[in-house]
């Protein structure tokens, strides 16, 4: 039976299908938990417990598998876990204030 991709790992970006979403599981290429808020659709940093879904349980550890009811798989934009470049960063914004 076919099950299509629906998310991506917060961690390393590999495509998970539904099945990898169970309660316990563990991404088939970094084993991290993927039922957690860092793989979840309503997960926004600076919100209120990290969460965008205002009745949410608060979940201490993000990473870890979780019970909350509101989760929802997500496509991360910064899968892979690695932070920006200082550097580059820095480059791009005096870019922006070159005339």
């Amino acid at each position: 039976m076919y099950h299509p991709v629906i998310g991506r790992c917060w961690h390393c970006g590999t495509e998970l299908t539904d099945l990898d979403y169970a309660r316990e599981a563990t991404c088939p290429s970094c084993h991290k938990s993927t039922h957690c808020c860092r793989n979840c659709r309503w997960y926004a940093r600076g919100r209120p417990n990290d969460c965008a879904e205002p009745v949410a349980d608060p979940v201490s550890a993000k990473d870890r598998a979780n019970f909350c009811g509101y989760f929802e798989a997500s496509f991360p934009k910064d899968a892979g876990g690695a932070a920006p470049d200082a550097d580059a960063l820095r480059q791009a914004a005096q870019d922006l204030f070159k005339s």
